[in-house]
């Protein structure tokens, strides 16, 4: 198979496991209730943090095993088909009366199969040939069209039953676990680290903490938007599940179009000015949503912030790949990963507690200033990892 042909499936596997998990999104209020919860941002938010405090702990495993293993795609599938079978059970809550703690329990188990599928794709893509933001613009454009579809159809699922978009779920990372299994790898040439070995070259590398940390910013906001933005969206604007799934579409969309094109332009000019000028442009957009009058204005919005954050993604996984050794390149994407997972977590969190306690627009400010924040802060490290000559702005130390 060719390195292109490879490429596609597995951005096609990307593409499958965010379907999944998006699917549940839109429907997230009404998906709680069918599974014994309360209809409150609380109980969606602890719906949504399990699964997301299992990708925290997983993550960097299923990368240190498989760089120590040697092998990708079939750990892939394993984690494929066991986040398939937790949306199975799911579907059996409201028939054998487990629980809402059950159900917390059964999304952390998800989570922890789902992470290996997700990460350890992300990190064969990164194997590839070619420029690293290329590959990583692949990976953006399938986790940007994975979240505008499974948004879309998420909320027509759930508006139809409830139970409806864990079916589909299941069904589509199964597709995805038999797809894994007809890729061919192509690892680095490199001879293979004990798993502590590799957890101690990563942790060698203090300058990973700097995409990391922007990692943990970018996907904050992307978990505000996936609690937050959809309640925002119902409340504010009268939209049931299917509307505020086409309003996440607005974000997505432009997210996963321009991440190809954005991926490739940061390997021809650098990291730096997509990372850091994207960063601030994008956290005052996220702000322009919170306090936009009407809907079409919030719309608008949304489809600018998505266009800045497909600047801003593939350029800083890119930066992950740089700085990374070849033969810990899943440990430090899987590291990634965690930080990115713990930024579901903050967004989610920081998030329903602000709305809950300050309102929406008091909501947005946080978040979007958050996005300011790390870019004035981290851009002169930015600018020394990426191999920049110019010099922006303040210096951190990234150990």
């Amino acid at each position: 198979m060719t390195p292109r042909g490879t490429r596609i499936r597995l951005a096609v596997g990307v593409w499958g496991v965010l379907v999944s998990q998006v699917f549940l999104y839109p429907g997230v209020e009404d998906i709680v209730v069918a599974l014994g919860g309360d209809d409150t941002i609380q109980a969606g938010m602890w719906f949504l943090v399990a699964e997301f405090a299992a990708f925290v702990t997983f993550a960097s495993v299923w990368g240190a095993v498989s760089d120590a293993l040697g092998r990708r795609m079939p750990l892939a599938a394993v984690g494929a088909l066991g986040g398939a079978a937790c949306y199975l059970l799911l579907t059996a809550v409201p028939t054998v009366g487990v629980p809402f703690a059950g159900v917390i329990v059964i999304r952390l188990v998800g989570g922890a199969a789902t992470i290996g599928a997700f990460s350890l794709s992300i990190t064969a893509l990164a194997d590839l040939s070619g420029g690293h933001g290329q590959n990583m613009g692949a990976a953006g454009i399938a986790i940007g069209l994975g979240a505008a579809l499974g948004s879309v159809l998420g909320g027509w699922l759930a508006d139809a039953d409830p139970l409806y978009p864990l079916f589909a779920a299941a069904v589509t990372l199964v597709a995805v676990a038999i797809l894994f299994l007809t890729v061919t790898e192509s690892l680095p040439d490199t001879d293979p680290l004990r798993v502590g070995d590799v957890f101690t070259r990563i942790r060698s590398r203090p300058a990973l903490l700097v995409p990391f940390a922007f990692g943990f910013i970018d996907r904050m906001t992307a978990g505000f938007f996936a609690l937050v933005g959809v309640f925002y969206f119902r409340e504010t604007f009268g939209l049931d599940a299917a509307g505020a799934g086409l309003a996440l579409a607005a974000f997505f969309v432009p997210f996963a179009l321009l991440q190809y094109p954005a991926g490739v332009l940061s390997d021809r000019i650098g990291r730096a000015v997509p990372v850091v000028v994207g960063s601030v442009c994008y956290g005052i957009g996220i702000i322009a949503v919170g306090i936009a009058p009407v809907l079409v204005l919030a719309i608008g919005a949304m489809a600018i912030v998505g266009a800045l954050g497909a600047l801003v993604a593939p350029a800083t996984m890119a930066l992950v790949t740089d700085v990374a050794s070849p033969e810990t390149r899943g440990a430090a994407l899987g590291g990634f990963n965690v930080f990115g997972s713990l930024g579901f977590l903050a967004g989610f969190l920081l998030g329903g507690s602000t709305t809950a306690t300050a309102g929406y627009t008091a909501a947005f400010l946080v978040v979007g200033l958050s996005e300011v924040g790390i870019a004035l802060v981290a851009a002169r490290a930015v600018w020394r990892i990426s191999g920049s000559d110019s010099d922006p702005g303040p210096d951190i130390d990234p150990g």
